[in-house]
């Protein structure tokens, strides 16, 4: 077998060995098994986050159909969340399907309307912006 004359085996030092590149496709194969179960367990994980409506800073408050925060007894709004909204049911929620159990079709617009609207610091947003990455 000859040795490669490209630029490349220059550059890393010479030619590339089998047995180089036998150990590199190794920790590769490694690396890609090591790397799947943790994104496996982030994805279950993801799921499982909670966002609460409202926000403890904005306890007491209803949520308006268009997401926003009012005062409790505005008309036409919905009293908080008994809970948070998980990871799973927030998905659900914002895909339109179903809602979670207790709750009316509009409240879970005004719910799902609300969780759209969460920005950088506010609580739940770490979730909702995990459940907007791609899988």
């Amino acid at each position: 077998m000859t040795a490669p004359t490209s630029e490349t085996s220059k550059e890393i030092g010479g030619p590339a060995t089998r047995r180089t590149v036998l150990a590199l496709g190794a920790a590769a194969a490694s690396t890609v098994v090591t790397i799947r179960p943790a994104l496996a367990q982030t994805a279950g994980s993801v799921l499982n986050c909670e966002i609460p409506i409202p926000s403890p800073q904005a306890g007491g408050n209803y949520i308006a159909a268009d997401g926003s925060l009012v005062p409790a007894g505005t008309a036409g709004a919905y009293p908080p969340a008994p809970r948070p909204i998980t990871g799973e049911e927030a998905k659900a929620l914002l895909n339109g399907s179903a809602t979670p159990s207790g709750l009316d079709a509009e409240a879970s617009q005004a719910y799902a309307n609300y969780i759209r609207r969460l920005q950088a610091g506010m609580s739940g947003f770490t979730c909702y912006a995990s459940l907007q990455m791609p899988r």
